[in-house]
């Protein structure tokens, strides 16, 4: 059943949750200074609400009752009921959140602040800062191991990859990487850790037992100029048969082998992908297109762009509940 906004916006004003849904998928609007919340069944749009000045990264506990939202201009991670969209407190983040990422276990959150060159680590509980920890400059992109126990910060001018103990919060390697890492990603298994270098152009494949790099990832677009594939965002599918790297301007998402690290194909998407995020199931694969203001699904089975859904100003982060 399609529900209006007004609907919605009534219902909020009076206090009732939001209509039950699949999963929702939660779209942070950059410009917009909102959040987009789609139906991941019917792939249509249930609302859009205000979360705070300039929401980037965006991600959601295991257990789907707390959304957290970078608002980058704001200093702060703002903490919304995914239900009904309404704020139930902030975290401290340091200044200028982009990225971040939480634990396995839901507890801490570790967040990337760009312009102190600083991983900041907070106890999502207590709402306490836990460790304050010097990387490269300007950090960026957040991952962590299946496990919980390394956690993985990119720099964006120093060009690493820093290895963290999340428990000592101590780095005990770096990786050097092509220009500006923007994003890192494990597979499930926690064999293989794929960090993407956006003005580099290539994803580099790391060992994390050894962190060694095994593996440089290119890409060629017929027709597309190479300064136009900037990788950003990487996803890989649980079983680690397939990984999905969005590469920007190009306005592709890169298909790639993941037991060969070899490129299969491009999908065509909006303009200016960025972000990604698989529905619980695997299903679809959603994107965020920057700067044609909408969010493209690919079915993964069939790897085919199947809907475009318009959402709000400068998409840039995507997530999905959990079921």
């Amino acid at each position: 059943m399609k529900v209006s906004t007004a609907i919605l916006t009534s219902a909020l004003c009076l206090g009732f949750a939001l209509p039950a849904a699949a999963n929702r998928v939660f779209v942070s609007n950059e410009k917009g200074n909102d959040v987009t919340v789609l139906d991941s069944e019917t792939l249509e749009v249930i609302g859009t609400y205000p979360v705070g000045a300039r929401p980037r990264g965006i991600t959601i506990s295991p257990d789907g009752k707390e959304l957290y939202v970078c608002a980058s201009d704001d200093d702060l991670v703002r903490v919304f009921n995914p239900e009904t969209m309404e704020e139930m407190h902030t975290l401290p983040s340091g200044p200028d959140p982009e990225l971040f990422v939480l634990h396995p276990s839901g507890n801490p959150l570790y967040i990337a602040n760009e312009d102190d060159n600083l991983v900041t680590v907070v106890d999502t509980q207590t709402h306490k800062v836990l460790a304050e920890i010097p990387v490269g400059v300007e950090p960026e992109g957040m991952g962590v191991s299946p496990d919980g126990k390394v956690v993985i910060n990119t720099s964006e001018t120093t060009n690493m990859a820093h290895f963290i103990d999340s428990e000592s919060f101590e780095i005990f390697a770096n990786v050097l990487v092509d220009s500006r890492p923007r994003f890192a990603q494990f597979n499930d298994a926690g064999t293989k850790l794929y960090v993407s270098s956006e003005i580099g152009g290539t994803v580099s494949v790391i060992d994390p037992a050894t962190q060694e790099i095994t593996r440089k990832i290119s890409f060629e677009i017929p027709g597309v100029l190479p300064e136009a594939i900037q990788p950003v965002g990487v996803r890989v599918t649980s079983d680690g048969s397939k990984v999905f790297v969005a590469l920007g301007p190009a306005n592709r998402v890169a298909v790639i082998n993941g037991e060969t690290d070899e490129v299969e194909d491009y999908l065509l998407v909006g303009q200016r992908v960025w972000q990604m995020a698989f529905t619980p199931d695997e299903k679809y694969l959603f994107t965020t297109n920057g700067n044609s203001n909408d969010v493209s699904v690919i079915d993964v089975a069939a790897l085919t762009v199947v809907k475009s859904v318009p959402v709000g100003q400068q998409p840039w982060g995507v997530v999905v509940a959990p079921n």
